[in-house]
């Protein structure tokens, strides 16, 4: 491993490595755990994070974008391109947010310190990911964890966006209609369903979906994630204070019967789809399908329909995970806060 670090690291390869990195967009509703896929990605030696995108969802817009630069900020990576996005569903509502992360997304821990946003970029997020794909067609992953609106607008400017992607990583949606928002809906999917419908039906790219109830069912230890913000880094200090509100929030869901019998420990949600992306070998069986999402049921608006007996018969069927190796996402983790 030591061998493997010196090379990534040595000045003379930095040019031939650069070319190797993958190109990664990064859309988010920078909540705590999208912080923890940022942080993820940053760590990595084998990505390049092209710009990150910024959408409504666990906080308001400018919440969202003040996160991603304080994130930036704490791994010293201000000069990644930040860009303001939608900032509610597409078909208008509130943006209610989910405060599971705290009001302002963060645990609402206060910054003195964080950077203004007028660092942001004053290109709209859905004209620069359109952009920046063109740039390198085919060569772009895109990697989404919050709701779908930004990919949703996208599509929608410009048809053939999603076949210059090379692919897509979704944290969002469900397998087996267990809601963590609604009856049976995930948060990104339900807050705005239509985006969702459009971008699981729209988008022809290889489609790799991290379902909450396949997240849930891949816990980490809770020793691991006392090990794991305790180490003696600046960034571990940071990601202690931000999860402390979260932390409280799932000792509560821990003590509920229902929940305790799926979800026993630490989960990163957005990590997974992170991680994915990173790297190919993390996710070890998907099931491919055709999936799309309900818009009109009273109780299962925003569900993700899995299409167990292809009577959709649609010809782009999506890479739904199902199970990983969790050491290659905590060997991830453990780097991003070092």
């Amino acid at each position: 491993r030591g061998g493997i670090h010196q090379l990534w690291t040595a000045g003379d390869h930095l040019d031939s490595i650069s070319k190797m990195k993958k190109p990664l967009l990064v859309d988010v509703d920078c909540g705590v755990d999208d912080a923890q896929a940022i942080m993820i990605a940053l760590a990595s030696p084998g990505v390049e994070i092209l710009g990150i995108t910024c959408c409504y969802g666990n906080t308001l817009l400018d919440n969202v974008c003040a996160n991603v630069l304080r994130v930036l900020k704490v791994c010293s990576k201000l000069e990644i391109p930040v860009y303001p996005g939608a900032s509610g569903p597409m078909l208008g509502g509130p943006a209610l947010g989910t405060f599971y992360h705290g009001e302002d997304g963060l645990g609402d821990v206060p910054c003195p310190d964080a950077p203004g946003l007028d660092r942001l970029e004053k290109e709209h997020a859905v004209v620069a990911m359109l952009r920046i794909v063109n740039e390198q067609p085919g060569q772009v992953s895109l990697v989404a964890t919050g709701p779908l609106t930004n990919l949703a607008l996208a599509v929608k400017l410009d048809p053939t966006f999603p076949k210059k992607l090379k692919n897509v990583f979704i944290m969002g949606g469900n397998t087996e209609s267990r809601g963590n928002t609604t009856v049976c809906g995930e948060f990104n999917f339900a807050t705005d369903p239509e985006a969702a419908y459009i971008v699981l039906n729209e988008y022809t790219c290889p489609t790799y979906i991290a379902a909450w109830e396949f997240t849930c069912n891949n816990p980490l230890p809770w020793e691991f994630y006392h090990e794991w913000v305790n180490q003696d880094t600046k960034k571990a200090k940071f990601m202690k204070k931000i999860f402390a509100h979260s932390l409280e929030f799932s000792k509560i869901l821990g003590e509920n019967p229902g929940e305790k019998m799926w979800r026993s420990g630490f989960v990163s949600c957005d990590s997974y789809a992170m991680a994915a992306a990173i790297d190919e070998t993390f996710v070890t069986e998907v099931l491919k399908m055709g999936v799309s999402v309900e818009l009109n049921g009273s109780l299962t608006r925003g569900m993700m329909v899995m299409d167990w007996s292809d009577k959709l018969k649609k010809e782009n069927k999506a890479f739904v995970m199902n199970k990983c190796d969790l050491k290659k996402l905590e060997a991830l983790m453990v780097a991003a806060l070092k």
